[in-house]
Parts: C-alpha cells; sequence; structure tokens
C-alpha cells in the first residue's frame, strides 16, 4: 500500500470554544461540531468549565494556543472585555461579549445574543411599536434590550432584583435609542403588564439541571394574546414556556437564539456560511427532543 500523497496531512484543526461555568449543561458543541463536519471544516470546538478567578488565565491560554475564538458565557459576558483588544461595535453599546474572535494579532469582542434572539423573535412577532417586559439585567438581558430597541420597540420595561444593574441597562437605552425604558422591581411576585405584547426571560432561572425552578412571576398575569420567549436552550420546553402555552400564549424556546448564535460565530471564525437546519437537527439529538 502507497502510503505517499503530494498533499501534507494536517493534524492541527483551528480551535474554537467556550468559556463558562457552569459548563457541563452547554450543548453549542453539538451543533458547531456537527456544523463543522457537515462542511468539512478543519475546525474543532472544546467546551471549558472556568471560574471566574481563572478567566485571565482561560483567555491567556486561548492566546497562546492560537486558537480562532471562542464564546463566552455566563458568568463571564461582560469581564472577558478586559482581555481584549477592541470591541464590534454592538458589543460595544451593549457593554457584554459572547463571541471573541482573533483578527491577526487582535482580539475582538463581538456580541452574537442580541442578533440570535431577534431573528427568532421576528419569525413570530416583529417588535416594532411592541411594549415589551424583559427579565433580567445581565449580559444577554442587555443584548436582547438593545437590539429590539434598535428594532423599533416602543417601551422595554426591565424587571430585575438588582435596581443598580437594570439602571444601568435603562440608562443604555434612553440614551442611545428611541425606545422608551422601566426599571421595575422585582423584590416579589410580579404581575406583567397586560399591555405587553412579548415577555423575555433572559435570567438563567429554570436552566439545567434546575429544571423545576420557577420565575417569580404572577402567571395569571400572562394573557393568550402574548409572546413568551425564554432565552434558555437546556431544557428547550421550560416551567415558563409550558406554562404559556397552557396559557394560550405563543412561544419562543431558547433553541432557535442559540442556532442564530452558532451561524454567526461560524462566520466569524471560519468566514463560512453554515446550514442552520444541520445544527438545529444536532441540538435536537444531543438534547433528547423528539418534534
Amino acid at each position: 500500500m502507497n502510503t505517499n500523497s503530494t498533499t501534507p496531512i494536517d493534524f492541527l484543526p483551528q480551535l474554537t470554544g467556550c468559556f463558562a461555568q457552569p459548563a457541563a449543561e452547554n450543548p453549542t458543541v453539538a451543533m458547531v461540531e456537527a456544523a463543522y463536519q457537515h462542511h468539512g471544516l478543519h475546525f474543532r470546538y472544546i467546551t471549558c468549565e472556568v471560574d471566574p478567578k481563572n478567566l485571565s488565565a482561560a483567555v491567556n491560554g486561548a492566546k497562546a494556543m492560537g486558537w480562532a475564538g471562542f464564546n463566552c458565557s455566563l458568568p463571564h459576558k461582560v469581564s472577558v472585555i478586559k482581555y481584549l483588544d477592541e470591541l464590534g461595535k454592538s458589543a460595544e453599546l451593549i457593554g457584554a461579549v459572547n463571541t471573541i474572535v482573533r483578527q491577526g494579532n487582535k482580539w475582538i469582542g463581538e456580541n452574537t445574543d442580541g442578533k440570535g434572539f431577534l431573528q427568532a423573535l421576528k419569525e413570530v412577532i416583529d417588535p416594532m411599536a411592541k411594549h415589551i417586559t424583559l427579565f433580567g439585567a445581565g449580559g444577554a438581558a442587555r443584548a436582547i434590550a438593545v437590539e429590539l430597541a434598535l428594532a423599533g420597540a416602543s417601551t422595554i420595561t426591565i424587571v430585575n432584583r438588582s435596581e443598580e444593574r437594570a439602571d444601568a441597562v435603562v440608562k443604555l437605552l434612553n440614551e442611545n435609542t428611541s425606545t422608551k425604558a422601566f426599571y421595575q422591581p422585582w423584590n416579589k411576585k410580579y404581575a406583567v403588564d397586560p399591555k405587553s405584547n412579548i415577555i423575555i426571560n433572559a435570567t438563567s432561572i429554570g436552566l439545567f439541571p434546575n429544571v423545576d425552578a420557577q420565575l417569580n412571576i404572577d402567571f395569571n398575569s400572562l394573557l393568550p394574546d402574548m409572546v413568551v420567549a425564554d432565552c434558555i436552550p437546556n431544557p428547550p420546553q421550560t416551567h415558563l414556556l409550558k406554562t404559556a402555552a397552557n396559557k394560550g400564549c405563543r412561544t419562543i424556546d431558547g433553541l432557535k437564539m442559540l442556532v442564530n448564535q452558532g451561524v454567526i460565530g461560524i462566520k466569524y471564525w471560519t468566514n463560512t456560511d453554515v446550514d442552520a437546519t444541520v445544527m438545529h437537527g444536532a441540538l435536537k439529538r444531543a438534547l433528547n427532543i423528539n418534534e
């Protein structure tokens, strides 16, 4: 058997991955690796458990090993910024990063959270001139709020336990967009304003393994004409979405948002437009979802 070849064998794939804590329940690797394989891309995706105190070391490690880029999930979306060279336009406005891209010797922070969510939302409802209630004020919530505002939302009410963090999002929207933003405290069971058209959970409440965790809201305040979205991909059918569906609401799960983010991220890293249906199918198989 002749093993000689004029084409050298490349055993060094480009590395990408995710830094998060917790990390084990993040299914991104399943869809990204499926896309890499489907499109014949010589890339790999590695999920990494990174404690906040080790974030600097993790980023420096990725740089030292010449990674093509990586995702940052909870709780690193804001704290990672200080280790980067530049921010993309939307990431700079949002003040949070979930996708890091190596461009030459520079490491650029981008944000695909809001864009991925907005694309999924528009398949069900256009946020233009709509009234929105958003639970949470962390990195994902900031990204989603900015994209909704830029898409023409009329009002966005930020419901959060921390007034300081919520006020930062409210100020961001009011000073940089035409949307009117408001803060509502979340120190007791919250009743959703009946004028709300879209309700969004951008917190980690209900994320695996705490699948039975419930938002502290009055579920009787969910009305059939409302659209209810949850950013949690695992499990895709959270307590909030199941309850909302039983109330007659249209619902949007976190899988579509995650797939859309992945498509954008892979484009940043590989300059390839990948097939979203391949990624969605891989996610459903990984999470044992039967439709």
